[in-house]
């Protein structure tokens, strides 16, 4: 299959183990409005079946979708990495595996990014999957300074757009808070960020891991006192800085563990209580 008009795009997607939900993903970019110009499923040492997934579809789309194989398995931001090393055009849209873009995703974020190239780093709102469609704000658009940047990520990785000649990337080998990183550093370089209020991805998964699992928490907890020390070692935070976002992201920590908690004790109850009522 042939489109006959293409933007200047080029969509990664990281695969890891994805075989049930990858044909998804890639449905929701056939189905675009406007569609990139090309999409690259990176294979990160699934070692089951996505691989052979991967290359069924690449047969379906040769001059439109490549596949790019890593050798040992590396995580999502090397995948990433690795893919946008290949891309051939201007802008990176990220897609996750198990995630699905709204059909006018790549028509809006790309014809926003063309209308303002001061423009770096670009994300939108999303939806879970158990939600129906939502209005799109289409002109609904926020300037996300530094230190808003510092104290929180307000993107979801499936929602970014980027430019492809920046000098960051993500950092290899780290799997858990690579994006807000990679975000941080591009805005405290005073590059450009802006969201776009309209809710253009489709979220399968839970935002802190389906299992809730405090060991997850705490590896995501490590990470991000992992970055804050990275942007002082280079120089783009000072010390006061770094020691306020580290005491602030162990508060946020021990908030999310006692929501944790208190999930677990209601599920756990009305186990009890439905086992009486049984």
């Amino acid at each position: 299959m042939t489109f006959l008009v293409k933007v200047p795009v080029s969509v990664v997607i990281p695969c890891f183990r994805c075989a049930l939900t990858i044909e998804r993903a890639v449905q929701s970019i056939i189905d675009q409005t406007q569609k990139p110009a090309e999409v690259i499923l990176v294979d990160d040492a699934s070692g089951d079946e996505t691989l052979a997934v991967l290359l069924e579809i690449e047969q379906q789309y040769p001059n439109w979708i490549k596949v790019l194989e890593l050798g040992n398995n590396q995580g999502a931001a090397s995948a990433r990495n690795a893919g946008w090393a290949i891309a051939t055009q201007p802008y990176i849209a990220l897609l996750d595996s198990d995630d699905a873009w709204h059909p006018q995703k790549i028509e809006i974020q790309y014809a926003y990014m063309k209308a303002h190239p001061e423009v770096v780093l670009c994300g939108h709102d999303y939806y879970f999957s158990d939600e129906t469609l939502p209005r799109l704000l289409l002109y609904d658009t926020r300037s996300i300074g530094k230190n808003r940047l510092l104290l929180s990520n307000p993107f979801v990785t499936p929602s970014v757009m980027i430019r492809s000649s920046i000098l960051f990337r993500f950092m290899p080998g780290q799997r858990y808070v690579d994006d807000h990183l990679l975000w941080m550093q591009i805005a405290q370089a005073d590059l450009k960020v802006v969201k776009l209020m309209s809710p253009l991805v489709k979220i399968y998964k839970g935002l802190y891991g389906e299992s809730g699992l405090s060991s997850h928490l705490w590896a995501m907890e490590k990470s991000e006192l992992h970055n804050y020390l990275y942007l002082y070692k280079n120089k783009q935070i000072g010390l006061i800085v770094m020691l306020f976002l580290e005491l602030f992201s162990i508060a946020k920590f021990m908030r999310r563990l006692g929501i944790v908690g208190i999930n677990k004790a209601c599920f756990g109850l009305k186990r009890i209580f439905d086992g009486f009522h049984g």
